[in-house]
């Protein structure tokens, strides 16, 4: 059977966390491991309202086919988001609606990406890009994450050539890690996409969920030309709505676009005309600030067991916003049989090695605090601790 695959489907792993989720169905196990919002934030009845609202005013015309580039009602919406919160210019012309964020990198890898060209990735990274870039077949070019940002003396030091077409990043409160690039950092980088000529991909799912500190300025605001933004509704209102948005100059817009049409004609008109009759209706601010508080009361929770509980020598960061931590076993202890034995325990996190390019047995690791209140926090922390003192 294995004739019949393409090469580009081959070599590309299946999503650990996937595999994951399927051990954390037993009610037993508390889990680290979930990217996910918390459900018990997501508006349920507004949603519900709003599905009402359009099916009164539209109609049928929701259930007809739509246009590819998305609701222009919607994306004034965004346009008009990004100028308030970020003071930047974007012309709902350059944004195209798709299914959810994860699409927006399929695009960018399909319109972009030949076998054998270069993309710059974050180390550790978000592993859905790593997933999906890698059916592209692309070089990848890791450059380590430190607490402020990219290593640039690392980036700087790359033999890039014009095979280079883009760099991923996720600078605000960084999946896996949970750090944000500074002002400094950013401005580092922007000069060698500039120098190297090429594009900065700005996947800012978690941007929004700031619990405390300054935002940074984003990498469009330095230079659009070189700047790709993805965007998503999937961590400030609700995932299954599956609705994201790329931004993008005109000309890498234009093949964007054609791309899209070749993979699914358009995004769903009916969840983009709810989604669009939820954010007119009611305060989208007010919503986001009930997820700040609780997830920065359930980041504190789990920092303060960690404290509390780990033994010296595991080392964390302290993110300022988003879903997620970073850990760091010490030595060369390998958090793939931390997994292993945490399991045995009943908890379960996210192991470091997926998050990289290259295979390695990994001693950092990822956990989630976005679903767990802060008594889950300290009991999964507590076991979490006892795998970890077994081990060492």
């Amino acid at each position: 059977m294995d004739e019949m695959f393409s090469d580009r489907i081959k070599d590309v792993p299946k999503s650990f966390i996937r595999e994951i989720l399927k051990v954390s169905i037993n009610p037993s196990i508390i889990s680290f491991a979930g990217g996910l919002p918390n459900r018990e934030l997501f508006p349920e009845k507004e949603i519900k309202d709003a599905t009402a609202k359009v099916f009164e005013s539209c109609g049928k015309s929701l259930l007809q086919y739509s246009n590819s580039e998305g609701l222009i009602e919607l994306r004034q919406w965004i346009a008009d988001r990004y100028k308030k919160r970020k003071n930047i210019d974007v012309s709902p012309e350059n944004i195209l609606i798709t299914n959810g964020g994860q699409q927006g990198l399929d695009l960018l890898g399909k319109t972009l990406v030949n076998a054998g060209d270069g993309v710059i990735m974050e180390e550790p990274g978000y592993l859905g890009a790593i997933q999906s870039f890698s059916i592209y077949q692309p070089n990848f070019f890791p450059v380590t994450v430190h607490d402020t940002g990219m290593d640039l003396e690392q980036l700087n030091s790359l033999h890039l050539d014009k095979s280079v077409k883009l760099m991923y990043t996720v600078p605000n409160f960084q999946n896996p890690s949970g750090i944000t690039y500074d002002e400094a950092n950013r401005k580092g980088i922007m000069a060698c996409a500039e120098k190297n000529d090429f594009f900065v991909i700005e996947d800012d799912p978690y941007g929004e969920l700031r619990f405390h500190g300054e935002d940074a300025p984003s990498f469009y605001s330095l230079n659009p030309e070189k700047t790709v933004m993805l965007g998503s509704f999937s961590k400030i209102v609700a995932p299954g709505l599956r609705l994201g948005w790329i931004v993008a100059p005109e000309a890498l817009n234009q093949k964007l676009l054609v791309a899209k049409q070749a993979s699914d004609l358009h995004t769903c008109n009916f969840t983009q005309s709810i989604l669009h009759r939820f954010l007119c209706d009611y305060d989208l601010d007010e919503h986001i600030a009930k997820i700040r508080k609780a997830y920065g009361s359930q980041c504190r929770a789990m920092l303060n067991s960690i404290e509390k509980y780990f033994p010296d020598g595991v080392s964390n960061t302290r993110p300022e916003g988003g879903m997620f931590l970073w850990g760091r076993l010490p030595g060369q202890m390998s958090s793939m049989d931390l997994f292993n034995e945490a399991v045995k325990e009943n908890v379960v996190f996210v192991p470091g090695d997926p998050f990289y390019t290259t295979v390695k047995k990994r001693s950092d690791f990822r956990l989630n605090f976005s679903c767990v209140d802060e008594a889950t926090a300290e009991e999964g922390i507590k076991r979490l601790a006892k795998a970890i003192e077994k081990m060492m």
